[in-house]
């Protein structure tokens, strides 16, 4: 085992114990190496690179049109809570010569998402890198997601459901561009 990973696992241990359970009970005795597994895993974003992980899928194209890719799934963690957010993005570029990999759209989702974080900055965060690898000439993001923090606590809103929009370019400077992304997402459901 790592350093790290036992000192989650004696951290998470110290949580159990101070909530007043016994962490050596039968039920409770490989919970805390269990839940430092699945936090380094919910927070893995932190050890990926934005280079690495698009790994030169960006290819030459005369496409200029819009192209759209929605309801990528997410799943992110609060970094008020550290309760989860779960969701879908939906992420549309004005391409300026390339186009960028399908699969990387999720892959650049999921290194955001998977940080401590708030769904504000991960919709700009997201749009951001896509424009840095695409070098497009617009770029829009949508995350629509339910918050655990809201639902499990609190206020318990269990229907709530937070949107928040970056665009980018072409999308910021011309109410056609974002009208047609918007239409567009909105179809179909």
């Amino acid at each position: 085992m790592s350093k790290l990973l036992d000192d989650l696992s004696g951290h998470f241990r110290a949580i159990i114990d101070g909530l007043g359970e016994d962490p050596d009970r039968e039920g409770l005795q490989d919970t805390p190496m269990r839940a430092a597994k699945a936090m380094q895993f919910l927070t893995c974003g932190y050890n990926q690179d934005l280079g690495d992980l698009v790994n030169d899928a960006v290819f030459e194209s005369a496409m200029d049109e819009m192209v759209v890719v929605q309801d990528i799934e997410l799943y992110s963690m609060c970094e008020h809570h550290m309760l989860p957010f779960i969701g879908k993005c939906h992420i549309a570029y004005l391409p300026a010569g390339k186009v960028l990999g399908l699969s990387k759209f999720a892959r650049i989702v999921d290194m955001y998402a998977r940080r401590l974080q708030i769904q504000e900055n991960l919709t700009r965060q997201i749009a951001e890198a896509v424009e840095s690898v695409t070098g497009a000439k617009g770029v829009a993001v949508v995350i629509e997601a339910q918050h655990m923090c809201m639902m499990m606590r609190g206020v318990e809103k269990q229907n709530s459901r937070m949107k928040t929009s970056m665009m980018l370019g072409q999308f910021r400077k011309s109410q056609a561009t974002r009208t047609e992304f918007l239409t567009l997402i909105s179809n179909n459901r």
